[in-house]
């Protein structure tokens, strides 16, 4: 009995901690066999990447994996992903699976965009998220919740950042009426990295600076003005990141009037040019046509009248009538 107690004593000092030993005796008391069983982890955990990388109009894949206290869970479950912000944040996507069901069943997906990938009963949560947009940039936080207990639940605390990247677009560009006659322009883009902006133009040359405009640095949006349009001609908006290059341009014509001064400016972006040539072309287009279905009748040239003289005619002179007085020299 001694003996089989010291063995006993050395292989519990050998087992790792959270473990326990069940042994099995015969009839005669001897020690036949012994099971080593692992305790389960009594605490939940989560495990996400920091951050996430994907181009605009592109997918991205979110992963999320977590483990829980129990050591099988067949039980009704709802899987959660939010953004923005941990256990208070919009919620963007939820799934809930039935008892014993590995099939959970979407019940919210922003604008039908996100889809579960992972498998939750398997402690999987990964996201895919279609068709990007810059607005999509941010931090997302997954959660698991099992039916019962309170506390059978978690989230995530930090959550995974996704990085939308873009190349430059330029959203807008418009003239303004400024003081004295003047005219100044801005131009808005977006991308990410946010683009850096430059004007040229008449007397500015390539690659002039821009004076940062209103809204400047606001989300993945910047704006640059150009304080004055001091000169007619072809003004160009460019915006560059890492990814690429766009540029925009407005075309700014001044009409004076009889004193000199500018009666008249007409700011056109590159599009309002081609349109206004388009329906000058459609305008002389249907003014020819016009002229062809109703041609203008011709007024008839007057017929000359016949002119009144002092003189008769010698042909129809009545013979009654005296000769006509001749000169003789």
């Amino acid at each position: 009995m001694e003996w089989s107690v010291g063995l006993l004593a050395c292989l519990v000092g050998l087992l790792p901690m959270g473990s326990f030993a069940r042994t099995k005796r015969d009839t005669t008391g001897n020690l036949v066999n012994t099971e080593v069983h692992s305790a389960p982890e009594q605490r939940w955990s989560m495990q996400v990447p920091a951050e996430v990388s994907a181009a605009a109009g592109e997918a991205a894949v979110l992963p999320c994996t977590f483990t829980h206290p129990h050591r099988h869970y067949d039980g009704p479950l709802t899987a959660i992903w939010r953004a923005g912000e941990a256990y208070a944040g919009p919620q963007v996507f939820r799934c809930a699976a039935a008892r014993g069901s590995e099939l959970c069943q979407t019940a919210l997906s922003l604008h039908g965009r996100f889809r579960l990938l992972g498998n939750p009963r398997r402690n999987d949560l990964s996201l895919r998220v279609e068709r990007l947009a810059l607005a999509d940039d941010g931090r997302y936080f997954c959660r698991v919740e099992f039916a019962g207990d309170v506390h059978d639940r978690y989230e995530s605390r930090h959550g995974v950042r996704l990085r939308v990247t873009a190349a430059p677009r330029i959203v807008n560009l418009s003239v303004l009426p400024g003081p004295a006659h003047a005219f100044r322009a801005l131009c808005t883009a977006e991308g990410e990295p946010p683009p850096a902006l430059d004007w040229s133009g008449p007397a500015l040359g390539n690659g002039s600076a821009a004076v940062p405009g209103p809204g400047q640095g606001h989300g993945h949006q910047v704006t640059a003005e150009l304080p004055a349009l001091a000169h007619d001609g072809r003004y160009t908006c460019t915006a560059s990141n890492s990814l690429g290059r766009a540029e925009a341009s407005i075309y700014l014509f001044r009409f004076h009037g009889a004193s000199g001064a500018p009666a008249l400016a007409l700011p056109l972006g590159v599009l309002g040019l081609k349109a206004l040539l388009l329906l000058g072309i459609l305008a002389a287009r249907a003014a020819a046509r016009r002229r062809l279905e109703h041609p203008v009748a011709q007024d008839t040239p007057p017929r000359p009248q016949a002119q009144e003289s002092n003189y008769e005619n010698l042909s129809q002179m009545s013979p009654r009538d005296p000769p006509a007085a001749t000169c003789v020299p």
